[in-house]
């Protein structure tokens, strides 16, 4: 088992399953630019893994996460603010450039920042006492850097009602409209994670890091540009070692014997 920890982030790898865990529960887990500069480095070192499979995201405490801590974020000059939604946005690509696919591992409230950092995840399981909102507008800014991932997740009209309003969605609401993978009661929620985890980390490393890949890529493009992309990269696949020793071990009615990345 791998194990690395600072004061607001802590982070272990064992059986191929690298868990990145907030660990601010005195603060809700708000992210500072800080914790958010040591996501962005922890997912940077996954990224170059030859041994991790698959990301939890997850928190300590009640609280997922508050969004950003509103403390670093009152008197400040122009480019300290640029500064910090900057390292968000960063970060947030990051779990979707990275090649391993990232669950989120919600339970209680994730707002604002911290509903975007659920929302920028591959695959979310939530707890049924989980709330997602995006409330800046109370306090007078708008949730505009969350509402990019949001808007990709829900449909516009529902995720205009929560930047206009503030108003959250239950974790059933949630899992209804698509936001969320799963929702189940807090005693589930670890082996519900890890049961995802585990049949993510039974495929090919290399081709679930293609296919993860390919689906952002074609999700920004026409038909008929995604269909002409799809192709290329579906023949690439076919042709890498890991896809003949599927398609082989499918016929031979056997386990396959991964190479990965």
């Amino acid at each position: 088992m791998m194990q690395s920890a600072n004061e607001d982030l802590i982070v272990s790898e064992s059986d191929s399953i690298t868990t990145i865990r907030l660990n601010r529960a005195e603060k809700r887990n708000a992210l500072s630019l800080e914790l958010l500069s040591a996501v962005d480095r922890a997912l940077q070192r996954v990224a170059s893994s030859k041994t991790s499979r698959v990301v939890i995201l997850r928190a300590d405490g009640p609280v997922f996460s508050s969004g950003h801590d509103l403390k670093q974020m009152v008197a400040r000059g122009r480019d300290e603010y640029e500064q910090l939604f900057e390292q968000c946005s960063v970060t947030m690509q990051r779990l979707r450039n990275i090649p391993q696919p990232v669950i989120a591992r919600v339970q209680g409230l994730a707002t604002a920042a911290g509903c975007q950092l659920v929302a920028s995840c591959d695959l979310v399981v939530a707890a049924n006492n989980a709330w997602f909102a995006t409330p800046g507008v109370k306090i007078g800014l708008f949730c505009t850097t969350p509402m990019v991932p949001l808007v990709r997740n829900l449909p516009p009209k529902i995720a205009m009602e929560m930047l206009l309003t503030g108003n959250p969605l239950s974790a059933q609401r949630a899992y209804e409209l698509g936001f969320i993978n799963r929702v189940v009661s807090e005693d589930e929620l670890d082996s519900t994670v890890h049961e995802l985890a585990e049949q993510i980390c039974s495929a090919s490393s290399l081709t679930v890091a293609i296919g993860k890949a390919a689906f952002y890529q074609q999700l920004a493009l026409s038909e008929a540009e995604a269909y002409k992309a799809a192709v290329a990269v579906m023949t690439d696949n076919a042709v890498c070692a890991d896809a003949q020793e599927g398609i082989t071990s499918f016929l031979e009615k056997r386990s396959p014997n991964w190479k990965g990345r």
